[in-house]
């Protein structure tokens, strides 16, 4: 229980100063520039994480991962708290995804995915993130995000996990298919969406043979040589 709850009071802390640095830029007098993010959907085992965390620090960019993203979609406090971080024009432009999304996806009808569509999509607003699964890729319009699939063949995820978790083969493999299936049925119950599908997203990067520079080396090429779209234009 002490865990637990050590674990919520972290989780609430990080969240809390993540708000306040957007309540800051958001007083800032100043044009807001194009703020695109990057969304990782991932294959269990294949370095995602930490990929991400060298996405973050290369891009200088904030980094959400699975963990957080969850814990404030299933608090509908912290989660309207994020949302009202938002300044008015960001506030319309999420109500503007929100609603294209419920068209395209044909959401399913759940609470949850309501709290989590409304964080990501607050991110996104915020701009100058990497968000690490959960769906965002499938939430958020593809002309403000930069959509990864991140894969590895079985066996080096497998060899990941037994590093990662101190597990043996067996467990390493069990966990990797338990957690896999679960992910792609959260796909496509909510999203009506194949995860592994690479047309669902800008590149796929296979780990195997990259070290986490290597491979966010090829990233940060992609993300900043893509022409992006200024969403906030639409509202002016």
């Amino acid at each position: 229980m002490e865990t637990f709850q050590s674990q919520e009071v972290l989780m609430e802390k990080i969240i809390s100063n993540q708000v306040k640095k957007w309540q800051l830029n958001t007083k800032k007098k100043y044009k807001k520039p194009i703020r695109p993010v990057i969304t990782i959907s991932r294959l269990p085992g294949s370095g995602a994480n930490t990929l991400a965390k060298q996405l973050s620090d290369d891009l200088n960019i904030d980094l959400f991962d699975n963990e957080i993203v969850e814990a404030v979609a299933k608090s509908a406090q912290v989660s309207e708290t994020v949302v009202a971080s938002l300044d008015e024009q960001d506030r319309s432009i999420l109500d503007d995804w929100i609603a294209a999304l419920e068209e395209k996806r044909h959401l399913w009808p759940d609470e949850y995915i309501l709290h989590l569509t409304k964080v990501v999509g607050a991110i996104a607003a915020h701009g100058h993130a990497v968000i690490v699964g959960r769906g965002s890729g499938f939430i958020l319009p593809s002309e403000v995000c930069l959509r990864l699939l991140i894969v590895a063949p079985m066996d080096v995820r497998v060899r990941n996990v037994m590093y990662a978790y101190k597990v043996t083969h067996d467990e390493a493999e069990k966990r990797i298919m338990k957690t896999e299936k679960e992910r792609k049925a959260f796909i496509k119950k909510y999203f009506n969406a194949d995860l592994t599908d690479p047309t669902n997203y800008d590149l796929t990067l296979n780990t195997a043979h990259y070290t986490a520079e290597a491979a966010a080396g090829i990233i940060n090429e992609a993300f900043n040589s893509r022409p992006w779209y200024d969403y906030s234009m639409k509202k002016n």
